[in-house]
């Protein structure tokens, strides 16, 4: 217990937070899969009737489902950034000032490039997101758009639901279906690269601060020092 009492627990991610962040973790593990089955669909060999193996078009459903769920989620979440605390309001997500840039620096030479750190500084650890982390969300939320726009102007022309249907002129606005899908391929490993340095970010400062980084998005709580904590933060 003497190792942990100057830490205090403090309530950082709110539940609706947690639930947009699995519901989105969830949703682009599924995509990602049936995309990939999608765009090179593996051969099987058999002697039914073709009505008999619709496996593709399951997986098609599966995908547009969780197309869905990836939509709405970044929907509620944008709402949930006027609506939550300061840990997931939008101005938390501006990494673009001079304390922002310092702190994006020094995650990239210490805890990436894992440079050594000649003299370590208590603030330089957020309670919330890092800088690095909120401009990688940026990048994220950007590329998560281009896949929303693009998958949902590829699916308009068999889609019988209005929303599909809005987005029908992207294909056309990109240069043809090609360039649509092209598109909307690349921006899915761009957020593929994103969530790799992210789960490893995640387990290098639950292994290197034992806040409870990994922990903190089922609980909500960290732990924090307590000259980290001022009446604000709580």
């Amino acid at each position: 217990m003497a190792h942990t009492k100057n830490y205090k627990r403090v309530y950082v991610w709110q539940l609706p937070v947690r639930i947009f962040h699995w519901a989105n973790a969830l949703s682009i593990v599924v995509l990602s899969i049936t995309g990939f089955l999608i765009s090179n669909p593996p051969a099987f060999m058999s002697n039914a009737e073709a009505f008999d193996t619709f496996w593709m078009g399951q997986v098609r459903a599966i995908h547009f489902i969780a197309a869905y769920v990836f939509f709405g989620a970044m929907i509620l979440r944008i709402y949930w950034a006027f609506a939550g605390n300061k840990f997931a309001h939008w101005k938390a997500f501006w990494p673009f000032s001079k304390k922002g840039i310092k702190n994006i620096i020094h995650v990239l030479k210490h805890d990436i490039f894992l440079l050594p750190e000649k003299n370590p500084n208590i603030n330089d650890i957020s309670i919330g997101h890092n800088y690095m982390a909120t401009t990688a969300y940026i990048l994220m939320f950007l590329f998560g758009l281009i896949m929303v726009f693009t998958g949902f102007g590829l699916y308009s022309d068999n889609a019988t639901w209005w929303l599909p249907k809005l987005f029908a002129w992207v294909p056309s606005f990109v240069g043809g279906d090609f360039n649509a899908r092209m598109l909307h391929h690349v921006s899915m490993w761009f957020i593929i690269f994103i969530i790799i340095i992210h789960v490893y970010l995640v387990l290098y400062h639950d292994w290197l601060e034992g806040r409870g980084e990994a922990s903190s998005m089922f609980s909500g709580f960290k732990f924090v020092r307590k000259e980290r904590v001022d009446e604000n933060d709580e």
